[in-house]
């Protein structure tokens, strides 16, 4: 069994109360496969087709990448939350000031999980989509309220099962059903289709952004921190990287049924008019509505229903997570040290309260869950991503260079403009399409390499100022370098008194008394040797 080692009142921050290496296993993969991931990897396919469906994929790389660089260093250590080592290294506040993209990161992921549930919902009551969402949102805070991460636990298990036979029962007939076209036919014009090699250049930084974006999440650490060993969490992280391509299958071939449909022959109201094709805004509904419409009626209950379940699991772990952050991370670490657990536990069920609102208006205002989910990692892979790269495995550098790599990282990414989040870029890159507002050129690459070469360059410089001489000791605000804090005196021992209190420590009462006898008989014989 997986100990729980950090409990505000009955909230667990990072640690899982799961039986067994196989059930912390299907935990580890639910770090991407939930709502967003089916309901996402389906839209993709229906809308953009097979080559620009890059989510899933990245993220299973991320998880390989994340078990082999990371997941051995972070659990040897012994953290709690992935901000740990950054606020041990660069201090509170620094780690506080990195909140804010992870939080913006788990927002964005809480969002599109909540978008996800409130299609489903949609589908299955035939109600109002943001209604569904608000719904949707109401349920998810109100069991992480009283459950903890012991309900993120379980139904994480639960959630995959879920989805597994769920959406595998429905597969064979939605294929067969009159109004689909073989998915063999015509296959790379509709829903494969092909890359103009005009967008590589940000077709590789969307790759880059998915992998090394998805490493740097509290929802992923509070599960790799959670094993029991350091091998278990590192190999955990590479079969949870292909369990998540392995459950891409089932919704990637519903987003190919969905595409090969014509839809004016199904029950579906609003496609009556749109020549067989789904109109625009439902193109998020394409899950629910391919198990809905293609699948007979028992078969579309249960499939439904075990994908509103599933959603509904997966939404819970991202919120408590979040939440978590923010009440260990930022109000006790930098507001309230001295805060009663009682007092954390409050704290944590306002924020969860809090991430639960906000989630609800960005899935409400953004109207596709695939860039929702592609989204969440965008802040994470320019500003979280070197940080924790650099606290991991370069000793050299300071608060200085981890602030300075935030400010630059921060800047160009939003130069560089963003059209999902609705503001237009400062910076033109090269190849920059004026019709569409689109950037082809790697800005977000781009951007996070600028980050690392800040930390470096500033932590470097400030290292060689101070240490030189150059700057005095009195300059050095954020007492990193040479006007470091004073530490507490410690009890000095001699070594063989330690060696004494340390042995003490572990011997039984016999083996204690025995040595007793030894060194009083020892110290009898040096006396008359002695004489």
């Amino acid at each position: 069994m997986v100990k729980v080692t950090e409990i505000y009142g009955e909230y667990a921050v990072n640690v899982l109360p799961v039986h067994g290496i196989a059930s912390l296993d299907f935990v580890i993969l639910t770090t991407w496969v939930g709502g967003g991931f089916i309901n996402g990897t389906s839209e993709a396919i229906y809308s953009w087709g097979f080559v620009w469906c890059q989510a899933p994929f990245g993220y299973a790389a991320s998880l390989w990448f994340g078990g082999f660089f990371f997941a051995k260093r972070m659990r040897s250590q012994g953290y709690v939350t992935m901000l740990d080592p950054i606020q041990q290294k660069y201090g509170d506040r620094m780690g506080g000031l990195l909140y804010l993209p992870s939080l913006m990161g788990e927002l964005f992921w809480s969002a599109a999980i909540l978008g996800a549930l409130g299609s489903t919902l949609s589908v299955i009551i035939s109600l109002n989509y943001d209604v569904a969402v608000i719904i949707s949102a109401c349920i998810a805070v109100f069991y992480t309220l009283f459950g903890g991460l012991y309900s993120v636990a379980y139904t994480d298990v639960v959630q995959l099962l879920c989805i597994f036979f769920g959406l595998w029962l429905s597969i064979p007939f939605a294929m067969t059903h009159d109004a689909v076209t073989s998915i063999s036919v015509n296959y790379t014009t509709v829903w494969i289709q092909e890359l103009d090699p005009a967008y590589s250049g940000q077709y590789i930084d969307a790759f880059l952004l998915l992998i090394f974006g998805g490493i740097g999440w509290q929802v992923y650490f509070q599960r790799v921190l959670s094993a029991r060993t350091t091998r278990i969490a590192e190999n955990l992280s590479y079969f949870a990287g292909f369990g998540c391509l392995f459950l891409t299958i089932p919704p990637l071939l519903i987003g190919a049924i969905a595409a090969q449909t014509d839809w004016s022959q199904t029950g579906f109201k609003s496609a009556k008019n749109f020549s067989g094709a789904l109109p625009e805004g439902d193109a998020r509904m394409v899950l629910p509505l391919v198990l809905q419409y293609l699948c007979p009626s028992a078969v579309s209950f249960f499939g439904l229903g075990a994908v509103a379940a599933a959603v509904m699991s997966s939404a819970d772990s991202s919120v408590l997570s979040a939440s978590g952050m923010f009440s260990r991370n930022i109000y006790r670490a930098i507001f309230r040290q001295q805060a009663s657990e009682r007092e954390l536990t409050w704290v944590l069920r306002i924020a969860i309260f809090g991430v639960g609102v906000v989630a609800t208006v960005i899935a409400i205002t953004v109207g596709s869950i695939y860039e929702l989910w592609f989204l969440c990692s965008d802040f994470v892979y320019v500003m979280v991503y070197p940080q924790l790269t650099c606290v991991v495995y370069f000793t050299g550098t300071n608060t200085y260079g981890s602030l300075a790599g935030f400010i630059i990282g921060l800047f160009f990414r939003l130069s560089g403009g963003d059209n999902l989040l609705g503001f237009k870029p400062l910076i033109r890159y090269p190849w920059y399409l004026e019709d569409s507002n689109t950037q082809l050129f790697p800005y977000k690459t781009f951007a996070m390499l600028l980050t690392f070469v800040s930390i470096f360059t500033v932590s470097y410089s400030a290292n060689y100022l101070f240490k030189r001489g150059i700057l005095s000791k009195q300059y050095d605000v954020f007492k990193c370098i040479v006007n470091l804090p004073k530490k507490k005196p410690s009890k000095i021992f001699h070594p063989a008194q330690e060696l004494n209190v340390e042995m003490s420590s572990k011997m039984t009462v016999t083996t204690k008394k025995a040595m007793h006898t030894f060194n009083k008989k020892r110290h009898c014989i040096g006396n008359k040797l002695r004489s």
